[in-house]
């Protein structure tokens, strides 16, 4: 997870997806699986990939995105557990309310 001094593309973002997609061909046959599985890497959490897969294909993207980018936004150094960060995030997220 390289912190970026300005947003990247689209096209950029789509080109890697397009990539992992295409390694993973021959095990994933549905798009929410490629984008678990990305999510898995990004976060350092490969073991529990299947739990980002479910995620992926249960929960809102928009939610799903949003807390990828708040722990996109930290700095590298500062934790040490991101996908800790990215589940609490999510839980704040999916919390409706009052």
């Amino acid at each position: 997870m390289d912190r970026q001094t300005s947003p990247s593309a689209l096209k950029e973002q789509m080109e890697l997806f397009k990539k992992t997609l295409a390694g993973r061909q021959k095990y994933v046959k549905n798009e929410f699986q490629a984008y678990g599985l990305q999510l898995a890497e990004e976060l350092g959490d490969w073991k529990n990939r299947s739990l980002y897969i479910r995620l992926a294909k249960n929960t809102n993207r928009q939610i799903l995105e949003s807390a990828r980018n708040f722990v996109k936004d930290q700095n590298p150094g500062s934790i040490k557990t991101p996908y800790k960060l990215f589940m609490w995030k999510l839980k704040k997220l999916k919390k409706p309310h009052p």
